[in-house]
């Protein structure tokens, strides 16, 4: 399932920023922006209970602003968007930490979701991902193949070789690979929760 709500934010009077400490990852956020950004919306989102799963600043021909959260476990719904949507927004009218003017767009992670804290690597065990080292691991920096959980800070996937072990540390980007058996499992959420929206909900139903 994927929901995103976009709104149109106005330039402020400049960057304020607030201190952030060590970053559990760069996966989350990369540029030092982002961080720093992360810093300030982070607090937002634990305290209404969701967690933050990715933030990007894009500039394109408009800069816009993804954020990309779910529920501790599970996804969110549109209403939830909408809701942490104007908690963020509140507080950067305040805190103005973007110099132009943007969009602030808040989505749920989606079925073919990022990868970006270790515990999502536990969470998705047996299901397909591809994953990027920052560096090469063994002549190579791409790798496809099936979750295998984690091993204290490695997480382990199932190549054709056999299975090998990634430092989280090392990883550029992560990501689940849309299968059937991914797209059946979100069909069983889809039941339980019924939050889903139409695309997804069609997609699914197709290999039921």
């Amino acid at each position: 399932m994927h929901y995103a709500l976009h709104r149109k934010i106005a330039a402020g009077r400049g960057p304020v920023f607030l201190c952030l400490g060590k970053m559990i990852n760069e996966l989350i956020a990369k540029s030092a922006i982002e961080k720093k950004l992360l810093g300030i919306i982070n607090p937002i989102i634990s305290d209404m209970g969701f967690e933050l799963v990715r933030l990007r600043l894009m500039s394109n021909k408009e800069i816009t602003l993804q954020i990309m959260a779910a529920r501790p476990n599970g996804y969110i719904n549109v209403d939830e968007c909408a809701e942490i949507s104007t908690a963020i927004s509140t507080v950067l009218d305040v805190e103005d930490p973007i110099i132009d003017a943007y969009n602030l767009e808040v989505s749920s992670p989606g079925i073919d979701r990022p990868l970006t804290r270790l515990k999502d690597f536990e969470e998705f065990e047996g299901y397909e991902a591809k994953i990027e080292t920052v560096d090469l691991i063994d002549g190579r920096k791409r790798f496809k193949g099936t979750l295998a959980g984690i091993n204290g800070p490695e997480i382990l996937i199932n190549l054709e070789e056999g299975t090998i072990g990634l430092e989280f540390d090392w990883l550029a980007e992560a990501k689940l690979v849309l299968t059937d058996e991914l797209l059946k499992e979100m069909l069983k959420q889809r039941k339980i929760n019924q939050n889903f929206d139409k695309l997804d909900t069609q997609r699914l139903e197709e290999i039921e």
